[in-house]
């Protein structure tokens, strides 16, 4: 028998109203079947609940559990598999019905809720969460996803619902950033994006000044004159257009292209399906030089000495380290400071206009505002004789420390790595993977033709790389 319950509900729909309702003493007195009994676990669980839909509480006694409760909403989908039905919902579903269908709770179509899953809220609790299809937080399959639709949010407009992903170039020398500042005029590539999307009608006017209607979110946040060789943006556009590249490309300015847009699935967030990034720096090779040399000399090679010693240098970098110092507003014990390098290595020389460059290159994770700028700041710092090698380990413990920040023309994002989504799409025979294989010849001829000339422009007639190594004469690496 199911033993004693208490014979109250409270229903909580999302802030909507609360309700107190009796329980049918008929479902109090259901049998279960002998095989649920042997699933249900008398271990108590928490779950945390801050999903769509409505919640429904109540309380009976521990041996009549349902399956591991989990806090990842990515795992749950797991564990809803291995759930067995029969052992809340066959119980509970006429009490959930007649409870939906309850005039008095004011659920806007009861019909688009389903129950979801079974889980212990307090000490003597359990749960029942309810969903609704449209809103569900589990990624659905991707032939689910296939059957998306135009969502209408008020009488006059509509908003797309079918997610795409944009794949983009641009020199950012001209930008204040990726993203869109509402508090600055000035332009930023996000800004030109969106107004490019509006007027080939790919989104409605009304969704550029709320892009969370049509769920836009980049890949990587490139900072002010930062370029990019790899930018991914997730949103759901419209497909009005036969040639949507080309029609989205006419009214960009040339220093940014889109190169590809296609479908991927509904659930696909650029910034959280990213595994890595890559970016590259590009810097005239005196500055890596232990000589004192700070200015473009055509006569001027980096030693195969200095090349070997700046290596052994930013292979520090690999690994998992808390970099607080190499940004904003970050503590040392700041769990949101560790970041994890996966390979970091500088390239060989070439030479340009008769000056000799070179390209650090650096694979991670993730990276935070003025992180590889710092970086490499550092490490010219190092080479220069500013500071010797062991203030590397140092910088990563020491509570506060002033780090240089390196001019941020050299800096290109390279790479948008999405191995672990393509994966899923492979395995699930899609073609809605995101790569950049095919692109290549495109991006290293905009490389050549927009990104280089500007910064090889900017050392040669600025003097940008020199002007900023001037500093180093009365720096200083406050350290608190």
């Amino acid at each position: 028998m199911m033993g004693a319950v208490i014979h109250q509900l409270t229903t909580v729909t999302r802030g909507i109203r609360t309700k107190t309702t009796e329980i049918p003493q008929e479902i109090c007195s259901a049998d279960l079947p002998k095989s649920v009994r042997k699933n249900l676990q008398s271990k108590k669980k928490r779950v945390h609940m801050a999903y769509y839909g409505c919640q429904l509480k109540g309380t009976l006694k521990a041996p009549y559990m349902s399956s591991p409760a989990t806090n990842d909403a990515e795992n749950m989908n797991d564990d809803i598999k291995t759930f067995s039905p029969l052992t809340v919902i066959g119980w509970v579903k006429p009490f959930i019905v007649k409870l939906l269908n309850d005039p008095d709770q004011k659920f806007t179509n009861p019909g688009d809720f389903r129950l979801i899953t079974c889980t212990e809220v307090d000490t003597n609790g359990f749960g029942w969460l309810l969903k609704r299809d449209q809103k569900n937080p589990i990624e659905k399959t991707l032939e689910e996803e296939d059957e998306e639709g135009t969502k209408s949010f008020s009488k006059n407009h509509a908003i797309p619902k079918k997610k795409h992903v944009i794949q983009m170039i641009y020199c950012g020398s001209r930008y204040s950033g990726m993203q869109i500042n509402k508090t600055s005029p000035l332009p930023t590539i996000e800004g030109e994006i969106i107004s490019a999307l509006v007027k080939a009608e790919c989104i409605p006017e009304i969704c550029a000044t709320d892009l969370k209607l049509v769920r836009f979110q980049r890949c990587a946040r490139t900072d002010k004159g930062v370029s990019a060789l790899a930018q991914v943006v997730s949103v759901r556009l419209f497909e009005n257009n036969v040639n949507t590249v080309e029609t989205i490309n006419s009214y960009l300015p040339p220093e940014i292209r889109v190169i590809g847009v296609k479908r991927t699935t509904k659930g696909f967030n650029s910034k959280i399906r990213c595994d890595a990034r890559t970016y590259s720096y590009t810097l005239p090779t005196f500055a890596l030089s232990r000589d004192t040399s700070s200015v473009p000399d055509s006569s001027f090679r980096l030693s195969r000495e200095d090349f070997h010693y700046v290596n052994r240098l930013i292979s520090f970098y690999k690994g998992t380290h808390s970099f607080h110092n190499f940004t904003r507003d970050k503590l040392p014990d700041d769990p949101s400071a560790r970041r994890h390098m996966y390979q970091i290595s500088c390239s060989e020389p070439f030479v340009r206009h008769g000056v000799e460059f070179a390209r650090i290159v650096i694979t991670g994770q993730s990276f935070m505002l003025h992180q590889i700028r710092k970086m490499v700041g550092l490490i010219i710092a190092v080479v220069k004789g500013v500071v010797t090698p062991e203030f590397l380990p140092l910088s990563m413990t020491l509570k506060k420390t002033n780090l240089p920040l390196a001019p941020a023309l050299g800096l290109v994002l390279e790479c948008t790595h999405f191995e672990s989504h393509n994966r899923r799409c492979y395995s699930s025979h899609s073609s809605r993977t995101v790569t950049w294989e095919e692109f290549l010849p495109t991006t290293e001829a905009f490389r050549e033709e927009k990104i280089m000339p500007v910064i090889i422009d900017g050392e040669l007639t600025d003097l940008s790389f020199s002007n900023w190594l001037q500093q180093f004469s009365g720096y200083t690496f406050l350290v608190i």
